[in-house]
């Protein structure tokens, strides 16, 4: 079972790192360019190019299974080096180079192609940047660290959709302009890491070696293993935020209103999680945890209901919560738990575990909406985030 997070007195907040500072903007800047995509492309998918809800499913899911999935080599070659910042970048370059690719497509099999890549440069980048994180941060200021790192990440994750929307209202829904724009960004977010990110030095044998191999997943531990099972059964339980997009369509909200939708979200998101973090610094995991997840209950029943904006709004708030007090512990319960000299092989390893619980999720979800209806989704997330509150209780001791 994974061990609470060290506690820290209820002083001044923690002085973080320099280094974590600079990962958040990156990531920022990253987000921003991803998510000015992102947030459109269910609606150019669905309405663009005659997909249905089923083929949105699919895409999403394999795209993000994919990119939790490569985080397991790339955060094993990081620990295998040695060294994690080149590995990022490399991640943060191919998410960078993949975007023009979405303004040129003219097809469902091209805009899968495109996000294939782009996820695959973001499942690079995760791991090393999240085991760089807790190499430079002191064990009783990582939920902080975390926290502020994800909450810069999913300031980028609000300001994107909501620069599309301002584009889509000013170029008459001009889908591939706006994906132009998304460009930018995301070349500075490599810039950054590039240039003004310095890995701490280790001299040699301060490491121990780890292979570059399967092996290296080997003696991660107990604690380890609990904290991933809590990972993905949360997964499962929370589907790919398309679906938020998809159900604001549903209940009448107009094409080109639907990203405030993630910006609301994300807003959310963004205030929730740094406080969090340094309250797990405080206090442990277990009862955040927990509650996080009885919060992700809430807005799927929320969700389900809905019959005007509302509703949405409401359960997209309550979506927001439950990100928030979640994604950030969790990470810094993988630190905790995982050897120093594994630590990239841990976040990789963990995020393979979502990966697989994202596709299930994200292909049932579509499933659901396609056969069923809208609410048989939100209601199948309501059970499945029920079920999954024993496993992160156990977890989060």
């Amino acid at each position: 079972m994974g061990p609470p997070l060290p506690h820290r007195a209820m002083n001044a907040p923690p002085s973080l790192p320099r280094t974590v500072w600079i990962l958040g903007f990156v990531s920022l800047l990253m987000d921003i360019s991803s998510e000015m995509i992102h947030s459109l492309l269910p609606l150019y998918l669905t309405v663009g190019l005659g997909a249905s809800a089923l083929a949105v499913g699919v895409i999403e899911g394999v795209a993000e299974a994919t990119a939790l999935a490569v985080r397991a080599f790339s955060g094993t070659l990081s620990d295998a080096l040695g060294h994690r910042k080149w590995v990022a970048a490399a991640g943060y370059g191919l998410g960078a180079a993949s975007k023009p690719l979405f303004a040129l497509a003219t097809g469902p099999w091209l805009v899968f192609g495109a996000r294939f890549a782009d996820r695959i440069g973001k499942g690079i980048r995760g791991a090393p940047r999240d085991a760089l994180i807790a190499d430079v941060t002191p064990p009783e200021s990582r939920g902080a660290a975390y926290g502020l790192r994800q909450s810069l990440d999913t300031v980028g994750a609000f300001a994107g959709p909501l620069l599309a929307m301002a584009l889509m209202l000013a170029w008459s829904n001009d889908f591939r302009a706006v994906f132009w724009v998304a460009v930018l960004p995301g070349a500075l977010s490599f810039l950054l890491i590039a240039f003004a990110v310095r890995e701490p030095p280790h001299g040699d044998g301060a490491r121990p070696k780890v292979p570059f191999s399967w092996r290296a997943a080997r003696g991660l531990g107990g604690a380890f293993w609990w904290v991933a099972a809590a990972g993905a059964t949360l997964t499962l339980a929370r589907f790919s935020e398309a679906f938020l997009l998809l159900r604001a369509e549903n209940l009448g909200v107009a094409l080109a209103w639907t990203p405030l939708v993630l910006v609301g979200m994300n807003a959310v998101f963004a205030a929730v999680a740094y406080p969090a973090g340094r309250l797990a610094d405080r206090l442990g995991a277990r009862g955040l945890l927990a509650m996080g997840t009885a919060v992700l209950v809430a807005a799927d029943l929320t969700l389900a209901v809905a019959t005007g904006v509302a509703a949405l709004s409401a359960g997209v708030a309550l979506w927001g919560i439950h990100m928030g007090l979640t994604q950030g512990l969790l990470s810094a319960m993988v630190a905790a738990a995982a050897p120093p000299e594994r630590r990239g092989t841990a976040f990789g390893v963990f995020n393979l575990g979502c990966g697989i619980a994202m596709l299930a999720a994200s292909v049932l979800a579509g499933a659901l909406w396609h056969y069923v209806g809208p609410r048989a989704t939100f209601i199948a997330g309501a059970a499945l985030a029920a079920a999954a509150i024993a496993v992160t209780r156990c977890a989060a001791r």
